[in-house]
């Protein structure tokens, strides 16, 4: 199997469910039509392994990138409008600690020896500059910043190792929440449905080879960074408190059944112990005030029209990995 380059991705709207392949330039600043390799990132990931190296050789062409394009995230789609499959996991200790204190339930028996996962809506996935549509705010709209994988083809009966080779792509998702609407659903024992709206994507999508150092055991390691109203809200690292890693996911959920390129698989709402960390859900939040003897009526309020969400990650130097997102709520 052919290594994976280092590649930036993203799509752009055209006017199609797909829209088009763009390849960005290593910081993320210019990019390329690629069109001629794969109309889109579907395309793309159903050939990944052939058609990759194509793309590096563009990479590759400096001339080529003097002439090239700014990069503009208002342009942009999510990386994969509408996938195959959106599965997302609970990895992070703390936030199932946080979570089920919300709930008023135990953890789950067995917890950290199996991933718990539900599946989502994959059939809308918003960008990042998208608003978060909502119809009440009495729901209880939540954001939830996490960093997720899509996959290629991944045969049924893999090992966590042997998963680890099927991740193409890393992307930062907010997956948002109407917290009011789920103690019902769950409570009808069959998921959330009417409580997981459509999940917003960060525009660019990339392989981990473009991480450097930043991903190593099957993981992102380096801090999310959250804004609410342009406050700071949280800087949980991604890498640091997991129960389990991507790998092992993707192991876990092609126990019974392969997955099909193109499926995305997420970690969970990042969530670090430490209170300096901040938070990546305000639910998380809510439940930390009341632990400390914080009166409901004065717990943080969920998320209201016109308020605005920022998340990014930033590396080492200070660059962003995968674009921002950065959107408004909005009442339908």
């Amino acid at each position: 199997m052919t290594p994976t380059p280092a590649l930036k991705l993203a799509t752009r709207r055209n006017g199609t469910r797909d829209g088009q392949l763009m390849l960005l330039d290593p910081s993320g600043e210019r990019w390329l039509a690629v069109s001629h390799i794969a109309p889109h990132l579907q395309a793309l990931l159903d050939d990944w392994h052939r058609l990759t190296p194509a793309l590096q050789a563009l990479r590759d062409q400096a001339p080529l990138w003097t002439q090239a394009e700014a990069f503009d995230a208002q342009q942009c789609m999510a990386p994969l409008p509408r996938a195959y499959q959106w599965a997302d996991a609970s990895v992070y200790r703390n936030h199932a600690r946080l979570i089920y204190q919300w709930r008023q339930e135990p953890i789950p028996p067995r917890y950290e020896d199996e991933p718990l996962v539900y599946q989502g809506g994959s059939d809308v996935m918003l960008s990042g500059t998208e608003p978060i549509l909502a119809r009440d705010a009495a729901h209880g709209i939540d954001l939830e910043a996490e960093i997720a994988v899509i996959t290629t083809d991944v045969p049924m009966g893999v090992s966590a190792e042997q998963a680890l080779a099927h991740i193409a792509l890393v992307v930062l998702l907010n997956d948002v929440s109407l917290r009011n609407l789920i103690p019902a659903e769950l409570s009808r024992g069959f998921g959330f449905y009417q409580s997981k709206p459509a999940t917003s994507f960060a525009p660019m999508a990339v392989t981990p080879q473009a991480l450097g150092a930043a991903w190593r055991g099957g993981m992102l390691h380096l801090p999310v960074h959250t804004a609410i109203n342009g406050e700071w809200f949280g800087s949980p690292n991604a890498g640091e408190e997991t129960v389990f890693h991507f790998g092992q996911v993707i192991a876990h959920l092609a126990r019974t059944r392969a997955l099909c390129a193109g499926s995305i698989v997420g970690a969970g709402t990042i969530s670090n112990a430490a209170a300096e960390a901040g938070n990546a859900c305000i639910t998380e939040a809510r439940v930390r005030q009341m632990l400390q003897g914080v009166p409901e009526a004065e717990l943080r309020p969920y998320l209201q029209h016109g308020d605005r969400v920022r998340i990014e990650v930033l590396d080492a130097a200070g660059r962003s990995v995968f674009g921002a997102i950065d959107q408004a709520v909005q009442m339908a």
